[in-house]
């Protein structure tokens, strides 16, 4: 099979045995794996290693469609197989295609997580997003509107950021970009149920997530390269079957 390595000297796509789930693992064969700025700086301590932490597949031993956003500690999915631990995998949405499932879950998950865990999100609050064109702005202000909250521009009861910089004053302020005093800083965690409800929604038609481009596995390095640029709308996503 075909799998992308970030090695020391850069990207390579390589050839390498399928491999053999252990326990509590899945084997998935991946049809999409969707990537995210600044990725290939977060494994360069445990080189080589597979990027991509974001896909949607199939289950090779039951062919049951899935999507997930996997552990950072381990090898990501950029490879025709990805072994994935089984309870962060969820079942696809039905109304997605494997591209665009595979560019919702961190941006969800991090839209959720932000808006509702850490920013106690209500109905009829009035919420600011930064970045809002963004894999996961885009997101969070339709998961925001959904709640029956306001998405504003100022004057605001929760100021959820992606991107970084000044930030207005608010009661609650979150952020994903930097840690900056005065602001609930998190890291997004995988998690099955909140992935299964962004299904939901996503199949009721009520989150459409957004997809910048798309590239095959050979073209890997373009597709880091595009992530890296400003003024994307939405994911860039890797088409490992060429769905």
């Amino acid at each position: 099979m075909r799998e992308l390595r970030l090695r020391s000297d850069g990207l390579r796509l390589e050839e390498a045995d399928r491999p053999v789930p252990g326990e509590g693992e899945v084997l998935v064969r991946v049809h999409a794996a969707a990537i995210t700025r600044g990725e290939l700086e977060w494994p360069t301590d445990r080189l080589p290693a597979v990027p991509s932490y974001e896909l949607s597949g199939v289950v090779a031993e039951t062919g049951e469609e899935v999507f997930a956003l996997t552990p950072f500690d381990r090898d990501g999915v950029a490879a025709d197989y990805a072994l994935v631990p089984a309870v962060v995998l969820a079942a696809k949405p039905a109304r997605l295609t494997h591209v665009e499932a595979a560019a919702l879950p961190m941006g969800g998950l991090s839209a959720w997580q932000g808006l509702f865990v850490h920013g106690r999100l209500q109905a009829g609050e009035r919420v600011l997003i930064t970045g809002a064109s963004g894999g996961v702005g885009q997101l969070a202000v339709q998961l925001a509107r959904h709640a029956g909250a306001e998405v504003v521009e100022e004057r605001a009861d929760l100021v959820f950021d992606t991107v970084g910089g000044e930030l207005p004053g608010a009661e609650r302020v979150v952020t994903i970009a930097v840690e900056v005093p005065g602001a609930t800083y998190f890291i997004v965690e995988p998690d099955r149920e909140q992935l299964l409800e962004l299904a939901r929604l996503a199949d009721a038609g009520e989150l459409v997530p957004a997809v910048d481009s798309t590239y095959s596995l050979e073209r890997a390095r373009e597709a880091f390269e595009r992530v890296a640029e400003r003024g994307k709308r939405g994911k860039v996503v890797l088409d490992v079957a060429g769905t």
